[in-house]
């Protein structure tokens, strides 16, 4: 298949992979050569007439074209601008109960949620002490490695490892990992509150079996309030301390790491069900088979979770807007659909504030790959989600309380995202791209290209290749690999920016910095 057209009513086909001028596609004979990802259209457009993928307009053509030209960002126009009126037509669609219960081997935390992952994180609460942080973690992983319980680096050549296992001998922790980040002073409003919400939300994240909070002691997030948002906790597992209240701060955290350590070495996987499983869902980098191959695959996936009970995610809220309306009507009643509006509507008041433009998007790496408007980005991204009924509608830093489909409040940038969706308490993030990245979040971060020469060009940042969709190979086998594998990882098999070490926090800012 070297061109697919997806919707009957669509006006324009996309190349599978790269077409030359005679090809033929959908009785169309093409007048250049055509990129992949790119579209061809199928008719003579009029100026001024609609662009019509997926069944919707994607925007208008700024110059008349000819059939069997390629149309691309230099001559389609977006048809959104302003803010819009939203009106409550339910839409819901009930995905069967899955026949199959499908688990995995998580750890069962005393709170009741579960972890995919046994780490240790070490978080400022402020920039400051960014450096004594890692201090820590780098004198602590030497006195491991010393006693041959862990090896020189975090990670190894484990692409065959078995369910489970450690690179930490007779251990069942598998990271030790500072998170360094430039917030928790000089903030104020808003901007101070996602600092403390987030770290607090790491704090009682169930991918981590201990964790430790490290302070300055003049910031702004002063340890004893940040203490009173965190609330209760295992004490035995999580430890804070002020570096100016101490007289050799990195013994003293050692000596914090070394109680964390023995208590957490000791915990066990157990068969959980996939109902206890919570997916972020996310793309970056995305190119014209991105709604064609990987968020579809990811749509198909959601559903099958959703199905068993389980939990998943949806973010980047300035990319649903030209989708929105497709979201609100599968909100479960009136409610949620009114915390959708305001959702979208929020994040549209954002950039009027800024004085930005709503529609600034997408970007050029998106113009490369073949999107050429934000609504045909928002309608290949929201496709992530498949087709369950929004259970739930998280703002920015809240965490999960329903199972089913969720909307988080984030931007559309990588980092922050895909923060934010870990924050929530998702345990791995899904992400699609088509053109690469090699970062990873503070959970497992999942990378899926859309086509298959990515996949190959980069096999050290990209974990599943959903490019053979658009090389015949049929959704159903290609999902039933990609389940399978996506309870591997959680069940201890690791990632690319696991085993590259790539692990961050972003936390979305706002306002002034004083």
């Amino acid at each position: 298949m070297k061109h697919i057209k997806i919707n009957p009513d669509d006006n324009v086909a996309v190349a599978l992979q790269d077409l030359k001028a005679g090809d033929v596609v959908e009785g169309v004979s093409l007048k250049c050569d055509v990129p992949r990802g790119h579209k061809v259209v199928l008719r003579d457009l009029s100026e001024g007439e609609n662009v019509i993928k997926y069944g919707f307009p994607i925007g208008h053509v700024t110059r008349p074209a000819q059939a069997g030209t390629m149309v691309d960002h230099n001559c389609i126009k977006t048809n959104l601008e302003g803010l819009l009126e939203y009106s409550y037509s339910p839409a819901l669609v009930d995905i069967p109960e899955a026949a199959q219960k499908r688990t995995f081997s998580g750890f069962r935390r005393a709170d009741g949620q579960v972890g995919i992952r046994n780490q240790i994180w070490v978080i400022p609460t402020v920039g400051c002490v960014n450096g004594i942080c890692e201090e820590i973690v780098r004198r602590f992983k030497a006195e491991l490695a010393g006693k041959g319980e862990l090896p020189l680096s975090d990670f190894g050549p484990y692409e065959q490892e078995p369910r489970g296992s450690s690179p930490f001998a007779e251990s069942s922790v598998d990271a030790i990992v500072a998170f360094p980040h430039n917030y928790g002073c000089s903030q104020l409003g808003t901007d101070h509150e996602n600092t403390r919400t987030v770290l607090a939300d790491m704090v009682h994240h169930p991918n981590a079996g201990g964790v430790l909070a490290v302070s300055l002691g003049c910031e702004n997030n002063q340890l004893d309030a940040f203490r009173e948002l965190v609330g209760p906790v295992d004490e035995g597992r999580v430890r804070m301390f002020v570096t100016q209240k101490v007289q050799d701060e990195v013994e003293y955290g050692l000596q914090q790491l070394r109680e964390i350590y023995a208590i957490c070495s000791k915990d066990k996987r157990e068969d959980v069900p996939v109902s206890e499983l919570r997916v972020g869902l996310k793309c970056g980098g995305s190119d014209g088979l991105s709604g064609i191959t990987a968020n579809p695959l990811l749509g198909v996936f959601s559903d099958r979770i959703v199905a068993q009970g389980g939990t998943t995610v949806l973010t980047e809220v300035p990319e649903m807007f030209g989708a929105e309306t497709i979201l609100m009507n599968r909100c479960q009643d009136k409610a949620t659909f009114d915390k959708t509006v305001s959702l979208i509507n929020d994040f549209k008041d954002y950039f009027i504030k800024q004085g930005m433009p709503v529609y600034e998007n997408p970007s050029p790496g998106n113009k490369a790959g073949g999107i050429s408007t934000l609504e045909e980005k928002s309608l290949g991204c929201t496709q992530k989600c498949g087709k369950s009924i929004v259970r739930g509608v998280l703002k920015y830093g809240e965490r999960l309380s329903v199972k089913g489909l969720n909307l988080l409040s984030a931007p559309g940038n990588d980092l922050v995202a895909s923060t934010a969706l870990a924050a929530s308490g998702c345990q791995i993030v899904l992400f699609t791209t088509g053109r690469g990245t090699p970062f990873g979040s503070f959970v497992p971060t999942m990378k899926i290209s859309t086509n298959t020469p990515l996949f190959e060009n980069k096999p050290g940042w990209i974990d599943f290749n959903a490019g053979v969709l658009a090389q015949d190979t049929p959704m159903s086998e290609v999902s039933e690999r990609f389940i399978d594998t996506v309870l591997a990882i959680a069940s201890g098999k690791h990632v690319n920016n696991e085993k590259n070490g790539y692990r961050e926090i972003a936390i979305f800012k706002s306002g002034v910095t004083l």
